[in-house]
């Protein structure tokens, strides 16, 4: 005699309602990314920080999520995510309560700290709750490409809301509205989420910490450097620095009795695949906006505020693309299809990029478009494949792994596409050119100013289009990437089954046990 397998239970209104909740923190982490861009100016004039703080204010934020993230997850896979999520809410709202009264620039990077410690436990925390609240494969595909679009949306208008926000109030005011989604999930998450942890999980390598975060920081903080400096022995040193410290880690984790981030994640079909797609992803995300702001605001002259503004216009597409990619997965497309074609999509965002003029506003809005929707619906889907090969009570460790790759993924396009942009700028501006105007567009559009009549036109003119030039090239290189990526997705993912691991560890309970 045969038995059906009992199929999964399918969510209802509270999973539903669950979702919603907790997509407001995950909306509010991802927009402090960028909260702070238009903001700068009016913490620099109130509390008067030197060059070395006012970048510190900037960037610790982004530093400390990217170090903790994997500590964040096993540990909440450990102690129960729903626990770790609020603490990390409670740490989170209270930290931006400081930074939004912060009255010197100690008391402000601190702060900072803080919500990047909060934000490393709000991430994975609220997508290891996804992948157990949904235990329907199809309902999962949905919930998760909701996950991916609130997460891109969100870097989108952490900035427009910095502008808005700072046009209207006082600086501080980008970190009061943290507040009332912090309470929302103090209040309702006991209530709606379950709780759900790792029933054997083992002791917590406490070595563990401090080797990930070695590997991560010193990587990140190399790539960024290089790609806003340029090249420097130091930065190359940081990043040679981490990479050993990787080395060191993955060794700790293969040989430890119970590791940070188990071996076993990478033996599912499927996952590790999906780790280095969706880092490919973020590459292709992040490598565009490093070249779209700037042409916005100098090459076509706006102010910040209309700038955000009109870069809000992209994202409008994002969550019908996460949602149209489930659906082709759910109506039989094989999963594999659909990623490669979200990668070919993502390629013809950066030709439509690659065609820009220097006056050519409506082209780049469509090509950020059309890219941003070929990167959701490849991050919705590849982060689904993860989360349906690592078992459930690794939900934490494997959410963790995603959004470390992303970090590593955009810091990298940026320092690769930048270094492109920067190699023919500097050899398209005329060698003729005063030295700060050789080196980048903003220090050419100062001198320009400063020039009079025909003489300031000409050079500014002059690196505009050698600023588009460089533009041009990284985007053609990233197409070309992208559909080296494309093929090997289709090729990659077709070995893997539809329904590999599906439910494997969805028969614990939620609490784990």
């Amino acid at each position: 005699m045969t038995t059906n397998p009992t199929p999964p239970a399918r969510a209802g209104r509270r999973e539903w309602t669950a979702l919603g909740v907790l997509m407001l923190p995950l909306l509010l982490v991802s927009m402090d990314v960028s909260v702070l861009y238009f903001a700068v100016p009016a913490i620099s004039a109130d509390l008067e920080p030197s060059a070395t703080q006012q970048l510190w204010i900037f960037d610790i934020y982004g530093f400390v999520l990217a170090g903790l993230l994997m500590t964040m997850g096993s540990l909440g896979d450990r102690i129960g995510r729903r626990r770790l999520l609020l603490f990390g809410a409670a740490a989170f709202g209270a930290a931006s309560l400081v930074a939004a009264y912060a009255n010197s620039a100690e008391t402000l990077i601190a702060a900072r700290a803080v919500l990047g410690i909060g934000g490393a436990t709000l991430m994975p925390s609220t997508m290891a709750l996804v992948r157990t609240m949904f235990t329907d494969p199809a309902q999962r595909t949905k919930a998760i490409g909701v996950w991916s679009g609130v997460m891109t949306a969100g870097i989108a208008l952490g900035s427009v809301m910095s502008g808005v926000l700072v046009e209207h109030f006082w600086w501080g005011s980008v970190f009061l509205v943290n507040l009332p989604a912090m309470a929302l999930l103090l209040v309702l998450g006991p209530f709606l989420l379950p709780e759900s942890r790792n029933p054997h999980p083992g002791r917590f390598d406490r070595l563990s910490v401090p080797l990930s975060m070695a590997a991560v920081l010193p990587v990140i903080y190399g790539l960024k450097e290089l790609a806003s400096q340029g090249w420097d022995v130091r930065y190359a040193m940081s990043v040679s620095v981490g990479l050993v410290f990787a080395a060191l880690f993955v060794h700790r984790q293969r040989t430890a009795v119970s590791p940070l981030i188990s071996p076993e994640l990478f033996r599912a079909r499927g996952f590790g695949p999906a780790v280095v797609l969706n880092l490919v992803a973020a590459f292709g995300m992040m490598g565009s906006a490093y070249f779209t702001t700037q042409y916005i605001q100098s090459v076509l002259d706006m102010g910040p505020l209309e700038a955000a503004l009109w870069s809000l216009l992209p994202s409008v597409p994002i969550g019908l693309a996460a949602v149209a990619g489930a659906q082709l997965v759910q109506r039989g497309v094989p999963r594999a299809h659909v990623v490669g074609g979200g990668f070919a999509v993502t390629a013809c965002g950066y030709v439509l990029l690659a065609l820009a003029g220097t006056d050519s506003l409506w082209l780049l809005l469509a090509a950020c478009a059309v890219l941003a929707s070929g990167v959701v619906v490849v991050m919705s889907q590849v982060a689904d494949l993860a989360l349906n090969a690592a078992p459930v009570e690794k939900a934490g460790a494997a959410s963790s792994l995603l959004e470390t790759g992303t970090e590593f993924g955009g810091a990298l396009s940026m320092a690769f596409l930048g270094s492109i942009g920067t190699a023919v700028y500097r050899h398209e501006i005329p060698a003729s050119a005063p030295a700060p105007a050789r080196e980048t567009l903003g220090g050419a559009l100062a001198v320009a100013d400063r020039l009079p009549g025909r003489a300031g036109d000409a050079l500014a003119t002059a690196a505009r289009e050698a600023f588009t030039s460089g533009m041009h090239a990284a985007a053609i290189t990233s197409a070309v990437l992208l559909v080296g990526a494309a093929v090997a997705a289709t090729v990659l993912l077709r070995r893997v089954p539809e329904k590999e691991n599906a439910g494997r560890a969805d028969q614990l309970s939620p609490s784990g046990v």
